[in-house]
Formats: structure tokens, sequence, C-alpha cells
């Protein structure tokens, strides 16, 4: 930890962890006091039936009331709990009147390895109650679990959380990698990071303040992970945590085009991203164009696309600003911006690219709209092999190469009952990515017979027999059909 970490010392942490642990303040305790009625509520912001299963002396249901929904708790309450007095000395409880109230948001968070983990963070800004400050530090949400599922698995030297926020990236590299940096261009996303990976019993964790890449200058990484601040406004930056100063979408371009230089031989740069959809152009072509040259293989994924109305109203309501009366001139000089600019539409998605320093490396880019197995970084490293394999394989290649059904990967049929055909053959990938791709009958016949032991060619040879079809025919179609349902994870080449 850097020197900063002495603003929260270190025993004080242990014995505030020590405390949580033992009152049960952990994901599934919590979990399992409050019930799905409450834990449903909270998620669309209410709170009264939280409160009415926190209720009394009991100490989990304390910790809830004060950590959690922000509710006064008496002082002889939380003294018998808590060290009440270090806390406030150290930012995290005010004490006024005879009652404690909680200064941050302290919610348990699950670490990789099952240990339990805290993230803390600036208080909750409700609708009704003001607004977020500029350095407003938001709590753990759908994009932090999103982005913890896509990272990829470790054993590695280095990573880097840029743009670490209340530092729940941090706590999930502090397991993958011996060493973890976590910058931020706010200082208290560092304090609250460094707090979170005290609390959390995580001490291979320095942090530095400063923008992108400008704290670790001359610096590579196994792994670069962010959630960086995306979203597009027309305004100069309000809030810290969601907006920068760079135009447009290119502060995640710029965090894109620059990953190579930071990154080891191998190394992977992962981020959440938004991206304009412009009349006139294709959005692929616009991510496509941020990898090209980077060296980098990859796979960028979008995953929703909201139309220009739909994305001001999303972040008006982030910032509590719905009835307020800056809310119509906001909203409307956002709507002006993007009409001004072409734009249609804004996607939702991530990007992971992994530095092979290969003249040939591809990345994909494509539309997924459908669920996919968590998390995605267990298996993250094949989709990227299997799309580099079908890009770099020739015709000649496939036909020569062994290959196998990817594990998982069942044929469905559908056809009229009492049909002698089938109207449909389908493969369909039951864990991964679970896609599904129709497929005609050499393609089912292939995939029936292939185990790896036996080239591609022989087996068309076999099936072209059997099917009374030619088999040059047959050599000169499949590779191209095999190729895609290679990219798309259906097939494995054994060799």
């Amino acid at each position: 930890m850097s020197d900063s970490s002495n603003l929260f010392p270190r025993a004080l942490a242990d014995e505030l962890r020590h405390t949580l642990i033992e009152t049960d303040y952990t994901v599934s305790g919590v979990r399992d006091r409050l019930g799905g009625t409450a834990a449903r509520a909270l998620a669309r912001e209410q709170l009264v039936p939280a409160l009415r299963a926190t209720g009394g002396e009991e100490h989990l249901g304390v910790l809830l009331r004060l950590w959690w929904l922000q509710e006064p708790v008496a002082e002889r309450t939380a003294r018998a709990i808590l060290p009440v007095t270090e806390l406030a000395e150290a930012g995290l409880l005010t004490l006024a009147e005879g009652q404690v109230r909680a200064r941050v948001h302290l919610v348990p968070w699950e670490l990789d390895d099952g240990r339990p983990g805290y993230v803390v963070s600036d208080p909750t800004v409700r609708p009704g109650h003001g607004q977020p400050n500029p350095d407003h530090v938001v709590g753990p949400g759908g994009a932090s679990s999103t982005l913890a599922q896509l990272i990829v698995d470790g054993p590695m030297e280095r990573a880097l959380d840029m743009g670490a926020g209340c530092g729940v990236q941090t706590l999930h590299l502090a397991a993958r990698a011996s060493q973890v940096c976590a910058t931020d261009v706010n200082p208290r996303a560092l304090w609250f990071t460094e707090i979170s990976a005290a609390l959390s019993g995580i001490d291979n964790v320095e942090v530095r303040q400063g923008s992108l890449y400008e704290p670790v200058e001359d610096q590579r990484f196994d792994l670069i992970v962010s959630n960086p601040p995306f979203v597009i406004t027309p305004e100069p930056a309000r809030y810290s945590y969601r907006e920068s100063d760079m135009a447009g979408d290119e502060v995640c371009a710029e965090i894109v085009k620059r990953a190579p230089g930071y990154l080891t031989d191998g190394g992977w740069c992962q981020l959440l991203a938004n991206w304009l959809h412009v009349g006139g152009e294709d959005w692929r072509d616009r991510v496509g164009a941020w990898v090209t040259g980077t060296g980098c293989a990859g796979w960028v994924v979008q995953r929703d696309v909201q139309d220009p109305a739909e994305y001001v109203e999303l972040w008006l309501r982030d910032s509590c600003e719905q009835g307020t009366p800056e809310y119509t001139r906001r909203y409307d000089a956002w709507l002006d911006y993007f009409e001004r600019e072409g734009i249609k539409g804004i996607g939702f998605g991530w990007i992971c690219l992994r530095n092979d320093v290969a003249q040939d490396a591809a990345v994909r880019v494509e539309d997924l709209r459908h669920e996919i197995e968590q998390p995605a970084g267990a298996y993250l490293p094949d989709v990227v092999n299997g799309a580099m394999t079908a890009h770099r394989l020739t015709n000649a290649a496939l036909l020569s190469a062994h290959v196998a059904p990817a594990p998982g990967v069942v044929e469905e049929r559908v056809s009229i009952p009492g049909a002698p055909d089938p109207e449909q053959i389908l493969l369909r990938q039951r864990n991964g990515l679970r896609r599904l791709a129709q497929v005609g009958t050499v393609e089912a016949a292939l995939a029936g017979v292939c185990d790896g032991t036996m080239p591609v060619g022989p087996l068309l040879d076999a099936i072209a027999e059997l099917t009374s079809q030619d088999p040059a025919v047959l050599r000169e179609r499949t590779p191209e059909i095999l190729r895609g349902l290679i990219a798309d994870g259906f097939f494995r080449v054994a060799r």
C-alpha cells in the first residue's frame, strides 16, 4: 500500500473487518437477513421493506441500517458493536446528539477465492435527496459486476486498475496478480480504494493519482482493466466517476489505442465502453479503427444500444436531476448535441485485447445480446484463440486440420412429424457463449464423425461418398463454412 494508507490505520481496518465477519455482514449473511422481498425493493431504491427486516438490536440488522441503509443508529447501540470514536476520527462515521451516522456506504463483496471482502464508497444519492458532488465516488453496480466477470484468470505478475473508483476491480485483480496498481483522477476514489482493500485483507495494492496512463508511464502490465468515465455529454465533465473532458467516445478510443505501450507480450486490456452510432457509419468500422494497427487480437462486443433520448434520460436519472429546474434544459441541450453531430444511437459493451504483437492479429467485432455463461473471463481466451485460428487457417490448412466439436456442443433437428428430412439442423452451445448455428447436412455429418483423430479432407470424402456428392465440391465449399464455425466456437482445432 502507499503511504496514504496511514489515513486509515491498518489496525482499525483489521478490527472492523473482524467485527463485520463475526456479525455475518457478508454477501450470504445480508442476503439471508434481508430476504427476497426487501432485496428486490432495495434494487428499486425503496427502503421500507429493508428497514422492517432489520429492526431491533440484533447486530447484523444494526450494521445493515447503519452502513447500507444510511439510517442513524443510537450511540449506545453502535458502541456495543463498533469502535465508534476511532471510526469517526478516520472519517467513516459521524457522532452527534446521541446518534451515529455513516459517512460512507460499506457493503460486503465476495472475493474470487470465496473470502468475504468489502467495498467502501460515498453514500448513494437517492431521488429527491439532492445531487452527487463532482467528486462523488459511486459504489458497486451492474457495470462493476459485468467487468469483474469478464476479467481473465491469473496468475500474473502485475495488473492495473485504471479509474479504480471505489476499488471493486482492484479487489478482483489482487487475487490474480502479485502486484496491483490502482489509479484515478479523483483522490477521494483512491482513499476509498485503499479502505476497500484494507477491509478485504488485501495488502498487494498501491494507488496513484492521475488520468489514464499518466500515472504509469514507462511501466508495463500483464493485465489492464478499466471501467472508464465513458458517458458521452456535450458539457465539460461534471462528475469524475462517469465523464471525462474528452469529446464523444474519445476516452475509450484513447485507452484502446495506447494499450499496447503498457502491456507485456501476451498481456490483456479489458474495458467497458460506450461508442457512437453515427449516421452513415457502421459502428463496427468505428470501433475497429481504434484497434487497427495495435497488433492486438481480441473481442469487441456490443451488448445494448440506446437511442439519444433513452441515453440522456438514463444519465439524468443517474445524477438525480428529474424534477429539477435544470432537467429540461440539460435534456434539450444534450439532444441538440447528438443531432448536431449526427449521432443516432450509443452502444454499450466491452473491449478485450491481447497484446499478441502479430501482423495478422484479428479482432472479432460483433453484436451479442443474449445471455451468456458467467464468468466469461474463464473462457474468454478460448474465444479469442478460436477467432485467431479461423483467421489464420487457409482452405488447404483447414482440410489438413484435425478438428472436433467443442465441449458442450449438441445437435438439434427441427422437422414436421413424419417428414423424412429435417427442416433445420442446428448446433447449439450449452455453455460459454451459448451460440446457435443453422448448418447443412454435410456440416452436421462432420460434427458427428470428427473427433480430432482424422483430417477434415478425408472425412469430407467419406461424407461425399455416403451422400452421393462430388468430393471436390465439398472440399471447395466446406472450409469457408467450417472457418466460421471455428470462429464461433462450435469446433476446435486439435492439431
